[in-house]
């Protein structure tokens, strides 16, 4: 089929702001559905348009289908100026608008991409456009305060926020040398100045640094909301499910920083959504795989997930064909509506289709803390049991914001933070004193834990405000610990993420830690562990245990922490475990 290809189509954002879009459509006389990606980073770089399935977007044109790639308000020739998620919507909005009014398109329009492109679709569907049918979000998030800029407990996600600020801030200097106002010489030397950034925070604050304040000033407005504000509530899709009255193919990784508004917004939609299209609509797919490119073909170093875990290209752009055909075309037998949600089982490594998540057959189970000596490293005598402990006990140690437990794998960016994505083995950090390690016994047999995983504590803290880290890890028999699913909570944001409220020192108190997601089956001689600790730097941000405004605060002014985790018939701290028994 011939391609027709048009480069730097002017289309009026909300307000008429000329935002500038290439379109490849086939050449044919009648009109076809189109497919949408808006995006920040650059819309003549085809590896930026749907994450990996860019590469086929010839053969979305091939199956009848104009694709239009958009670059967002104030990046790279599109006018303006960008500041994240604030014209999302009603920019999105006016691009469906202008599409239908194109004599190529039949009035239908669908919308895809990855990460912030995926977060774009999220936005433009909250603003209701007539003619927006479908969406596709790859690794990306409805609610940006959950992800990617904070977590469900109310951390900073540093690593992200340090690796998407050298993203934008070189594309804002490759903007400018475009457009003839830059220095040529300045592109080599922009990531080495981000690059100093995770350093530079633990002296300077961040909105401070003389790069970020130049070439990414709207950060500062990240920082200054730390709380889920209405900065953050005004931007979410999913504080207005009802609005949104079309499907969308949510795809994700166990490994993806998205993952857990991935599945938050698959369920809400599923539950909340504005027509029975939206909710029935859903669908969820979710590999074995991180956020970058690099990190979707199911090996990571000392794991890997077989040949059936890569990111399909084929397969990925077979399934968007059929789910757009579905809404944009209305073939009613394209998609499978007895198995919505496919996932891939880790340590079995296999795919299987579930008729919803979290599965319906999941028992969540209890599994209690103790130790005897102390859970200190992953030398103490820390144990993870169905079985409740027959006497009170806790674990105490000291979390020092100078020495922060470092990240190791898990869902990282990796800018920051200098690791790899991923199920990375966790040993280095289970030798520290101040990481608690309680272990189940070699199993007899195998256990499959597929779903959100949650760590429920009692604590007491000598400071007003501190963190507390989960980890969910599989402990292979020859010794390699390999991190499944982990999670934060700040103290302060226990009872709400909008209300912060100190801790009393020396009080216990019990808090629940959200591990995110997983699908793992742990094998016969394998064993789990879980990891408790009060830091995860730089994946997020480290507590300075002062109470004060973190993102203001140095090195300097931070202190240490004595936290003490109890644990007995009387304060039953435990691990809850979604099994599956089939």
């Amino acid at each position: 089929m011939r391609i027709l290809i048009d480069t730097d189509v002017l289309v009026p954002g909300h307000d008429g702001t000329p935002l500038a879009a290439n379109v490849w459509r086939p050449d044919v006389a009648e009109p076809t559905p189109v497919l949408l990606a808006r995006s920040p980073y650059g819309k003549d770089d085809l590896g930026v348009l749907v994450g990996d399935i860019s590469a086929n977007v010839h053969a979305l044109v091939e199956a009848g289908y104009a694709v239009v790639y958009q670059s967002c308000r104030g990046t790279f020739r599109s006018e303006g100026t960008f500041t994240p998620h604030v014209d999302e919507a009603a920019d999105g909005a006016a691009a469906v608008a202008w599409l239908r009014e194109q004599p190529w398109c039949n009035g239908t329009v669908g919308m895809l991409g990855t990460s912030y492109v995926g977060m774009t679709q999220w936005h433009a569907a909250a603003a209701g456009v007539e003619g927006l049918a479908a969406i596709a979000p790859l690794t990306a998030s409805a609610d940006p305060y959950l992800a990617p800029w904070y977590s469900p407990g109310g951390a900073l996600s540093l690593d992200t926020l340090l690796t998407w600020t050298t993203v934008i801030s070189t594309g804002a200097v490759v903007r400018d040398v475009a457009l003839g106002k830059g220095d040529p010489a300045e592109i080599g030397t922009a990531v080495g100045h981000v690059a100093t950034l995770p350093e530079a925070f633990a002296t300077t604050p961040l909105h401070d640094h003389p790069w970020v304040r130049s070439r990414m000033p709207a950060l500062a407005d990240i920082l200054a909301h730390a709380t889920r504000d209405a900065f953050w509530t005004d931007v979410s899709a999913l504080e207005v499910p009802e609005r949104i009255t079309i499907p969308a193919l949510n795809v994700g990784g166990w490994y993806d920083l998205f993952l857990p508004n991935t599945l938050q917004a698959y369920r809400t939609m599923r539950e909340r959504g504005g027509s029975a299209e939206a909710r029935a609509g859903q669908r969820l797919v979710i590999g074995p795989w991180a956020h970058m490119s690099e990190h979707r073909s199911g090996t990571f170093p000392g794991r890997d997930h077989g040949t059936l875990s890569a990111f399909q290209f084929a397969e990925i752009t077979e399934r968007h064909v059929a789910f757009f055909d579905r809404w944009l075309r209305g073939r009613t037998d394209a998609v499978d509506d007895d198995h919505p949600v496919r996932i891939f089982v880790m340590g079995i490594d296999e795919w299987r289709d579930e008729a919803d998540w979290p599965l319906p057959d999941t028992r969540y189970t209890d599994y209690h803390l103790s130790s005897t000596a102390g859970a200190h490293s992953a030398a103490g005598d820390g144990l993870l049991s169905v079985e409740p402990s027959a006497g009170e006990g806790h674990d105490t140690y000291l979390y020092d914001p100078r020495r922060p437990v470092p990240s190791i794998g898990g869902p990282v960016l990796g800018a920051a933070t200098g690791t790899d994505a991923g199920p990375l083995d966790q040993r280095l950090v289970e030798s520290r004193d101040d990481v608690l390690c309680f272990t189940t016994p070699g199993l007899a047999a195998p256990v499959q834990v597929t779903g959100h995983v949650a760590l429920k504590l009692f604590v007491s803290s000598s400071a007003v405000d501190t963190d507390f880290t989960g980890k969910l890890v599989d402990v292979h028999p020859d010794g390699r610990a390999v991190l499944l699913c982990e999670g934060i909570l700040r103290a302060r944001y226990r009872r709400s993420l909008a209300e912060p409220e100190p801790l009393t020192p020396g009080e216990v108190t019990e808090l629940t830690v959200d591990l995110g997601a997983t699908s793992n089956v742990f094998l016969p001689g394998h064993r789990i562990r879980l990891e408790v600790s009060s830091s995860n730097f730089p994946r997020y941000d480290r507590n300075s245990n002062t109470g004060g405004v973190i993102a203001e605060e140095r090195l300097a002014d931070m202190v240490p922490a004595v936290n003490t985790v109890h644990h007995g018939p009387a304060r039953p701290s435990r691990l809850v475990l979604p099994l599956i028994e089939r």
